[in-house]
């Protein structure tokens, strides 16, 4: 079931992570919701943000803009950032879904390997939110979605740094949340749990099974069920929703 919301039609909203799994679905559901969709892309990958731009159109947006920034490259964030305002108008969504895992037991966890995930899951996320915040304080309506995990709720064996990631993003929505209310700037968290993508298509059916026995429904989520949160989120259906953490799981963490 879909749910249309008028408010998002021109909404000005910015997707991380976009170009593939959850990211790339949530900028199709922006795009039927007529939104502007704004999305990111690495430098060398103009032939996948000319591709997804046009995808984005086909299914509806209002407008359809790629900007080439790295997540963990802050100067590139605010030049490519402010870019658009003076161009564009001002962000009034952001949707922080970029993220990374490199998995590794504790033991032969790499330096690096921390490093990076947690410049990108949670370092590059709080920079966008701030470069972002000062337009913000000019736009209505805004909404800030952080693709968190249960994983941040929970923790995995063998997850040290994913974990501790996306625990940071949620206790970074609860003091944004907090500090910009006052503002009309709403931050709120989600926390997927094993949702239906290419990647679990490739997993063995040993492991699927395996993995779904942990599952009260018995079943993997949809990008569809994940997408139709991140929009409410976005939209003023949600107006006094701010600050909290929703698990989207099936009953995994209960």
């Amino acid at each position: 079931m879909k749910v249309q919301y008028t408010d998002l039609e021109n909404k000005i909203v910015l997707v991380t992570g976009a170009t593939r799994g959850i990211g790339k679905k949530i900028c199709e559901s922006l795009a039927t919701q007529k939104a502007h969709v704004v999305f990111n892309y690495r430098e060398g990958k103009e032939d996948v943000a000319k591709a997804l731009k046009k995808e984005l159109l086909d299914l509806g947006a209002s407008a359809a803009t790629a900007v080439m920034f790295d997540v963990t490259n802050t100067e590139q964030i605010k030049t490519a950032l402010d870019d658009f305002a003076k161009e564009h108008g001002q962000i009034s969504g952001l949707v922080n879904n970029a993220g990374i895992s490199r998995d590794q037991l504790v033991l032969r966890m790499k330096e690096a390997d921390l490093d990076a995930t947690l410049n990108t899951n949670l370092k590059g996320s709080m920079m966008i939110a701030q470069i972002l915040s000062r337009g913000f304080l000019r736009a209505e309506n805004v909404s800030v979605v952080n693709i968190s995990s249960v994983v941040g709720l929970m923790g995995n064996a063998g997850q040290m740094a994913y974990a501790a990631s996306k625990a940071g993003m949620i206790g970074f929505t609860k003091s944004y949340a907090k500090e910009l209310a006052s503002k009309n700037v709403r931050c709120n968290a989600i926390c997927p749990g094993f949702i239906q993508t290419d990647m679990t298509d490739e997993l063995a059916e040993a492991t699927k099974e395996s993995y779904l026995s942990g599952i009260p429904m018995k079943r993997f989520g949809d990008c569809e069920e994940v997408t139709n949160l991140v929009n409410f989120l976005l939209s003023q259906a949600s107006s006094y929703i701010t600050g909290e953490t929703i698990k989207i799981d099936g009953g995994l963490y209960i």
